[in-house]
């Protein structure tokens, strides 16, 4: 299963900012049993994904085809990367065309959320 995700960082962060951002992100997401993690070229993301928001500099597409719960991982992983952050930064995750953005949100919707999306999802690709 394909997945991408798109880092929007703050309206206040500048280029080196997001550079830094994006690349501590990248580096997280790597200690994750991932079978890829590329940056897709520009403008083109993976098949049945929209088009790629000018404004978000971190896209990355992950491919899932690992053990059950990565999906789960993945989540787990952005929320508490998220919540490390200073700044309101956004992290969207699209499979299939279905989108979950995550930001600051209260600790229930956000788990209302996110447990709706992997439901959705966990079935089909793990």
């Amino acid at each position: 299963m394909d997945v991408l995700l798109n880092l929007t960082p703050d309206s206040e962060a500048d280029a080196a900012d997001s550079d830094r951002l994006t690349a501590r992100l990248r580096a997280e997401l790597r200690t994750l049993d991932l079978h890829t993690l590329r940056v897709p070229p520009e403008g083109a993301p993976p098949g049945g994904a929209k088009a790629v928001d000018p404004v978000t500099v971190g896209a990355v597409v992950l491919g899932l085809s690992a053990p059950s719960g990565i999906l789960t991982s993945l989540v787990g992983l952005l929320q508490d990367w998220l919540g490390r952050q200073s700044a309101r930064h956004r992290v969207s995750i699209t499979i299939d065309g279905d989108t979950l953005v995550l930001e600051k949100a209260s600790p229930e919707e956000r788990r209302q959320l996110i447990a709706a999306f992997v439901r959705r999802h966990a079935a089909g690709g793990e």
